[in-house]
């Protein structure tokens, strides 16, 4: 997609599949997903020690108790980030989540503290993650992966995978997320 949309864009992008003008994307955030994001991105933008920095990130401490989402800026997410559903949600700091990725209500991404793999995932492109689906671990999640909802993920997933289960299990399949990622950026 064109370089010339900012970051707010494509993430809105993704909801509409139109490229909205800061009118529309401010009309656009009534919408306590929309508005989740849109302040994450600017807690991002600025400096945290700056004055704008230090007002996005009351804004953004503020929301995080409003809608449940307990996403840091901090997070390194990738352009094209897709909040399904409102409600709780947690994000380990440390995660990285590629771009073009769907996230469902109830997900957790997180740390594992010891074992094999100790440490913090990181989510490829084009990955949907359903409801209640638990990701933990110094795990890779490969592009163009499905984790079903419900699912508990503790090891590496290959791209081009559907993960079901808990314990998770993981088939195959070249297309996993078509219908599932809309609006690509």
């Amino acid at each position: 997609m064109s370089e010339k949309h900012t970051l707010i864009q494509k993430d809105f992008y993704r909801e509409s599949g139109k490229w909205l003008s800061q009118f529309e994307i401010w009309a656009k955030c009534v919408n306590p997903n929309l508005h989740f994001i849109y302040i994450l991105r600017k807690n991002q933008q600025y400096k945290r020690n700056s004055l704008l920095g230090a007002f996005w990130k009351l804004v953004l401490r503020h929301h995080q108790i409003k809608y449940g989402f307990q996403i840091y800026p901090e997070t390194e997410i990738g352009e094209g980030f897709y909040l399904g559903h409102w409600g709780a949600l947690v994000i380990n700091p440390k995660a990285k989540i590629g771009k073009n990725c769907n996230i469902a209500q109830g997900v957790t991404i997180g740390q594992q503290n010891r074992g094999k793999y100790e440490g913090f995932p990181t989510i490829g492109n084009e990955v949907w993650i359903g409801t209640n689906a638990v990701v933990v671990g110094g795990i890779t999640i490969g592009d163009n992966v499905l984790i079903a909802p419900n699912a508990y993920v503790n090891f590496d997933v290959p791209a081009d995978s559907i993960v079901v289960g808990n314990p998770a299990k993981i088939y195959p399949k070249e297309n996993a997320t078509e219908g599932y990622i809309n609006n690509k950026v």
